[in-house]
């Protein structure tokens, strides 16, 4: 199903220093896929994904709204590197823009090359190395528009602010969520029963079991997933 977009936030291709580092950058799309996890228990309700175990030495994290626009994050020993693609945005009408991807390092070559992420679909692309102080893009030329790539509208989430989530949640799904759970989860504290309750109380801890491994979420040892 398409859903609507929060209007635009500070992160952006243009405000890459709001973006996290690249530890807390992984914590963050993890607590994003957990979180929906919980929420939805249909993969292909849900927003945000993540998988631990992408390949060796390889994590990926995604987004998919269902209206065509996507980002995906892939985070190696390298360092890491997301393409994002708005379908509705000015440098969509040539994809990939000129400069979007042509300054990408050759240490994320594999990334570049993988079909899944349908690179030829691209309005925008960050990376960090590992040596980087800061996020990179490109020598690109964007068009007079306030958001040109897009990147405005795909990025709000990883602000780091629960209540952005909550926000999200509410405004798109008209569901009340707990904005107290959220910033466990945001936390990156491990998952327990009460957590899970507290979010959605038709979803046990034990249903998750497949998900908690696959994003590489941690669950306090105590719990239970049978």
């Amino acid at each position: 199903m398409c859903r609507g977009r929060i209007p635009m936030q500070t992160i952006s291709t243009r405000n890459l220093a709001a973006l996290p580092d690249i530890p807390a950058l992984r914590r963050l799309t993890q607590s994003l896929a957990m979180l929906d996890a919980i929420l939805w228990t249909e993969w292909e309700e849900r927003y945000y994904s993540f998988n631990s175990h992408w390949a060796e030495g390889e994590m990926m994290a995604s987004m998919r709204n269902g209206c065509g626009d996507d980002w995906f994050l892939l985070i190696s020993q390298a360092g890491a590197v997301m393409k994002g693609f708005s379908h509705e945005s000015p440098m969509a009408t040539v994809p990939p823009w000129p400069g979007v991807l042509s300054d990408v390092p050759a240490v994320f070559g594999n990334f570049l090359t993988e079909p899944a992420f349908s690179m030829n679909d691209a309005t925008f692309c960050i990376w960090r190395t590992v040596s980087d102080s800061q996020w990179q893009k490109g020598s690109v030329t964007y068009p007079s528009e306030s958001d040109p790539d897009g990147s405005a509208d795909l990025l709000f989430i990883l602000d780091g602010k629960p209540r952005t989530y909550q926000r999200w949640v509410e405004d798109y799904y008209e569901l009340d969520v707990c904005l107290a759970a959220v910033a466990h989860v945001y936390a990156h504290l491990p998952l327990s029963k009460e957590i899970v309750t507290e979010l959605n109380s038709d979803v046990a801890l034990s249903d998750l079991a497949a998900d908690i491994i696959e994003i590489g979420y941690p669950w306090g040892a105590e719990q239970s997933l049978i």
